[in-house]
């Protein structure tokens, strides 16, 4: 028998473990004892909302814990299991409420829902009572039992409501949604008055619950979803109007702020390995005690059912995971800085984005747009600091919603991020370019850079980046700008956008490399770009990257862009004009790393070399005995399309 554990429990669900009838009284006192000390835990935390419930609540377990620790389990009757069982559950699912009070970014859901929390604490004061009340009179010395009894009473006693500050909070939340919703203004000593009620005091406070609240709106019903998005809408107005990501007087986020734009090579790399695999920390997370691990890594070590930290030793009270974001940027720079790639920690649970393209409520709407406004106009502040913390705020809320990269674009924040994209202070460069990579998703965004002459400033930030971040990032913007049709033939027009691009897939990090191989697919499918990217020397890096170390998505995608130019005659002579170029496709399509669509594009790209190349390919091909059993599979188990290919190609090679 062990004490339950919350784990990924959803926030005010309340399960608990029923002890099995035939669990003796010392048993239950050894478990209590431990279920009381992982409550007693908490007493240290910050509870913003129903402080005075929780108080109680924790003195309650107190007294309890004095009579565990007093009570003669061996002279207890067989009786008494009935009352220590009702108190392992009442304990168990008073540990869950208190522990949802104080979980890192709920603050705001907690306080929207205090009704509900103070249903709670009444519900499981009585139950306390009525397990208090069953307990033998004998069981303990007469002064603890004295005390016991008293507590008995206070609990049937206790109220459990919402007190008037919270009272008041909460309607505070509510009046700023409905200004909102009216395209209002909220009062920012309101705000500031809420804020400081949730004793919410910085940039990462802020973060902090928009992720919380992030997560439950993916999670979330469809009638839960107005409420999540508004309050998630309030929390970023109030993160961009009331906090800053670089005052380290009043943010911690100033922390994080400068963290991202910390020179890589003076950072000490074992503080970016994972104290329990030592391997960097590709998704780290920082738990209860303020240390950082992998999350993988840490959340097998809580699986196993260790509840300690295993730098400090400290038990956990609280298993909750919080991402730690600037330590994963320092490893994300430390692999570009080493031309490594860095795996996506969110490729396996990607959200639906669809999700996020109309505002959930016309208060997340106001609230959005109002914010989006605010941000324009630090854009155009004379200070180069207020600059930069406007385009980090922009790339924070555009990075991953939709409504709101169409808000910061419809409110013109693309002029001024294109003006600070050649910013001399790198770090604002760098902000300002992330974010135009993120508003460049939306096609307002990608009209609003084109219609402003934007092209050529991007394409000037792939030469001229201070930081290779910045530059990677130019290239998405022109893959993203690359992906309109109508676009394709502009870009293609300047006279260094091919070339820097083919430059950038030579001597790149590793997402340059692949944003300019994706954005050089998407100008070879106009007609007009064909011939400037084989003079550019596209080929040979492509080839290169097949038989690179950056195996993987990278030679994939290369692939993909040489089974296009393979369609062509003229890019079947600049393929077979490198050394081994069939020798060395072969090899790829026989990799057991390549991925099936890479394979397909290598059989599209074979059969094209067979028809343009002639009989001095089919030739080479059917000298290579290695190529037909894969070639057989795809008939069988390629798609449709790449099926009828690799049988095209083996009756040639059959036919020679």
């Amino acid at each position: 028998m062990s004490v339950a554990t919350t784990g990924s429990r959803k926030i005010f669900s309340l399960p608990a473990v029923t002890p099995s009838t035939s669990v003796d009284p010392v048993s239950l006192i050894d478990v209590l004892s431990l279920l009381a000390d992982d409550v007693l835990a908490l007493r240290g935390a910050a509870f913003p909302v129903h402080r005075k419930c929780a108080r109680e609540a924790l003195r309650q377990v107190v007294v309890i814990r004095e009579f565990l620790a007093d009570v003669v389990a061996e002279g207890l009757p067989a009786s008494a299991s009935v009352g220590l069982a009702e108190l392992y559950v009442a304990l168990q699912k008073l540990g869950h409420l208190l522990r949802d009070l104080v979980r890192p970014g709920a603050r705001l859901w907690v306080l929207v829902h205090s009704d509900r929390a103070s249903n709670d604490f009444r519900a499981l004061f009585r139950s306390v009572a009525t397990a208090l009340d069953v307990l033998p009179v004998d069981a303990a010395s007469p002064e603890v039992m004295e005390l016991v009894q008293l507590v008995s009473e206070q609990a049937w006693k206790a109220e459990g409501g919402t007190l008037p500050s919270d009272a008041l909070a909460a309607r505070s939340v509510w009046s700023a949604l409905a200004l909102f919703k009216n395209g209002i203004e909220p009062d920012p000593i309101d705000l500031n008055d809420l804020m400081e009620h949730l004793q919410i005091r910085s940039w990462s406070d802020c973060s902090e619950e928009i992720a919380f609240l992030e997560d439950l709106f993916f999670d979330c019903e469809e009638k839960e979803a107005a409420l999540i998005g508004s309050l998630e809408a309030l929390m970023a107005y109030c993160r961009a109007t009331l906090f800053e990501a670089g005052d380290d007087k009043k943010s911690i986020g100033g922390n994080q702020f400068k963290a991202l734009h910390r020179p890589v090579n003076h950072v000490n790399l074992d503080d970016l390995r994972c104290p329990i695999s030592l391997e960097l920390m590709f998704d780290p997370v920082t738990i209860a005690t303020g240390q950082t691990y992998d999350r993988a890594s840490i959340s097998k070590w809580l699986k196993s059912g260790c509840l300690t930290c295993p730098v400090t030793g400290k038990k956990l009270a609280d298993t909750t995971l919080v991402s730690n974001y600037a330590v994963q940027h320092l490893v994300e720079q430390l692999c570009a800085s080493k031309n490594l790639s860095f795996p996506d920690p969110n490729s396996k649970q990607k959200r639906d984005g669809s999700k996020t393209a109309t505002p959930p409520s016309p208060a997340a709407a106001g609230a959005m747009k109002m914010a989006a406004a605010f941000l324009v106009r630090k854009l155009a502040s004379p200070t180069n600091l207020e600059q930069s913390r406007a385009a980090f705020e922009i790339r924070k809320l555009s990075k991953s919603n939709v409504f709101n990269r169409a808000c910061l674009v419809e409110a013109g924040a693309v002029p001024w991020l294109l003006h600070l994209s050649s910013s001399p202070d790198s770090s604002t460069q760098d902000n300002a370019v992330a974010a135009l990579l993120n508003l460049s998703k939306h096609q307002s965004g990608a009209r609003a850079i084109m219609e402003v002459g934007g092209l050529s400033l991007v394409v000037d930030i792939i030469r001229l980046a201070f930081k290779v971040e910045a530059q990677q990032n130019a290239a998405g913007i022109l893959f993203y700008l690359s992906s309109v049709e109508e676009y394709r033939a502009e870009i293609g027009s300047l006279p260094e956008a091919i070339p820097l691009l083919v430059e950038l897939m030579r001597e790149g990090s590793y997402r340059g490399k692949k944003n300019a191989v994706v954005t050089i697919f998407g100008l070879s499918l106009c007609s007009s770009n064909k011939v400037k990217i084989l003079e550019a020397g596209a080929v040979p890096a492509l080839m290169a990257l097949l038989s690179g170390q950056e195996r993987g998505d990278l030679a994939n995608d290369s692939m993909a862009v040489l089974a296009k130019i393979a369609e062509h005659p003229d890019g079947t002579a600049k393929i077979l004009s490198c050394d081994g170029a069939i020798s060395r496709l072969v090899e790829f399509f026989r990799s057991t790393g390549t991925s099936r669509s890479g394979r397909e594009s290598c059989v599209s790209a074979l059969l094209s070399l067979c028809v343009n190349g002639g009989a001095e390919v089919v030739e080479l091909l059917r000298r290579m005995p290695v190529v037909m059993p894969p070639l057989y599979s795809m008939v069988t188990e390629g798609s449709p399309q790449a099926g009828k290919k690799a049988r095209s190609l083996l009756n040639r090679i059959h036919e020679a």
